[in-house]
């Protein structure tokens, strides 16, 4: 009995002293004019479906749940934010190359389409972040003329 007793305060002396580990914030006071919204003129409602859906992600922008600063789930969340990031970035999208921004757009449709983003994962947990059908339709009517559009260039 002793033996679990000593695992069980060594066990909560490592979690505890785990939360003075800080993480690193991704939030940002100011929308840059490189953000695909104000690069591409989003109207408001698929603005909306966008920040809603995917810039927790995949912008600079995080609005960070309560959790977040519990460890070990914010390094999980920080880990995962930078992982989006680095695939796409909408804080940034006005700095990627045509060819890129035209190649991010066709993956985004095809992920959407495919029901691979936003992530089971996520919304399991963000219910507000599902796609309904009717905003599902929204998102992919603009991206895909956005798409034709930039094919255009």
């Amino acid at each position: 009995m002793k033996l679990f007793k000593r695992i069980g305060l060594v066990t909560l002396v490592v979690l505890v002293s785990l939360q003075f580990i800080p993480t690193r914030s991704n939030q940002s006071a100011e929308v840059p004019s490189t953000d695909f919204v104000l690069t591409y003129k989003v109207p408001g409602e698929v603005g909306r479906i966008l920040h809603t859906s995917c810039y927790n992600c995949h912008s600079n922008n995080t609005d960070y749940p309560w959790y977040s600063r519990v460890q070990p789930v914010g390094w999980f969340l920080e880990n995962h934010i930078n992982k989006g990031k680095a695939e796409l970035n909408f804080s940034e999208f006005g700095t990627y190359s045509l060819r890129k921004q035209k190649s991010k757009i066709q993956s985004m449709v095809s992920q959407i389409e495919k029901d691979e983003m936003p992530l089971l994962s996520y919304t399991f947990i963000h219910r507000e972040a599902r796609l309904s059908k009717e905003s599902k339709k929204a998102l992919l009517g603009y991206l895909s003329a956005l798409q034709d559009s930039l094919l255009q260039h």
